[in-house]
């Protein structure tokens, strides 16, 4: 009796918090006095942001319960201020990064969907991307891409110029010989236009979070996970990273949430890279 009284009060806890994450969306789209930022970012990124996906509504619900849950985890929930996250699965079937926005009132306000590439188990030297919340932060600082070719003649940083958002060191499992675990260098970056950014939507990288030139413009300009460099900023230090005609949210954030939704199969809002179908009627703009 105990352990199903215990199983059902989790589900109706659960019930509960997408209750109040629904309640949160319209509450930020009707009654924050932010309302005209966010949706302008929300339109931005409909207008300069590439590999897009239209995540229908349950299944972005789903993904805020996951994040909540991850920050609840971080014990970070209770007092998060109005902030953007950049929250990525890295289940095999999705291979997607989303920017949301809590609202001071402690809703969600959807931004916008990317298909990405996380770490590909299997080979040498690549790790399966870690799970967890990570803090952007000028103890790991950011740089910006050479756009040099490496031996293979691929530009693993993308164009010159391309902001390579570091996260610093973080224990991830081995994908090669007998598994285990080890220090890699996370990191979430642009990727070679010509060769690899094709197969975004499919995990491809070494462990790190490849991502579109174009969500990497957006993310750099908008300043989404920019808060500690701005508050750095008008505390008086000259950080060369940050661009003169940066356009920052009054919202930026500090966080890229990794999740795995565990999917079985993927959904038709993320299809395979390649994949002619349209996802949700919406003409596929993913390869273009």
């Amino acid at each position: 009796m105990r352990s199903g009284s215990g199983s059902h009060v989790r589900w109706l806890f659960l019930l509960i918090g997408v209750w109040m994450l629904v309640c949160g969306l319209a509450h930020a789209d009707a009654g924050d006095t932010s309302d005209d930022d966010l949706l302008r970012s929300s339109e931005q990124f409909a207008r300069e942001v590439d590999h897009r996906l239209d995540v229908p509504l349950a299944d972005q619900q789903r993904y805020l319960v996951l994040l909540e849950q991850a920050l609840s985890d971080a014990r970070l929930s209770p007092d998060l201020a109005e902030q953007a996250f950049v929250l990525v699965d890295r289940c095999p079937q999705i291979q997607a990064a989303f920017v949301v926005v809590r609202t001071k009132f402690g809703g969600w306000h959807w931004i916008g969907a990317t298909a990405v590439s996380t770490g590909r188990i299997g080979t040498f030297e690549h790790f399966l991307t870690p799970l967890g919340v990570f803090a952007h932060s000028l103890d790991n600082p950011d740089f910006r891409a050479e756009g040099t070719f490496n031996k293979n003649h691929i530009r693993g940083y993308g164009l010159r110029g391309r902001r390579v958002f570091d996260f610093g060191w973080q224990l991830a499992e081995r994908g090669w010989g007998d598994g285990g675990t080890s220090q890699m260098r996370l990191q979430m970056h642009a990727t070679d236009p010509q060769v690899l950014e094709s197969r975004l939507g499919s995990v491809a990288s070494e462990g790190c979070i490849r991502i579109p030139a174009t969500l990497n413009v957006f993310l750099d300009r908008r300043g989404i996970l920019d808060a500690d460099y701005e508050d750095a900023q008008a505390g008086g230090q000259k950080l060369w990273v940050l661009q003169r005609d940066r356009q920052t949210v009054p919202w930026p954030g500090r966080y890229m949430v990794t999740v795995d939704s565990q999917a079985a199969e993927r959904p038709p809002w993320s299809p395979a890279p390649g994949s002619n179908a349209p996802p949700n009627g919406v003409p596929d703009n993913r390869f273009r």
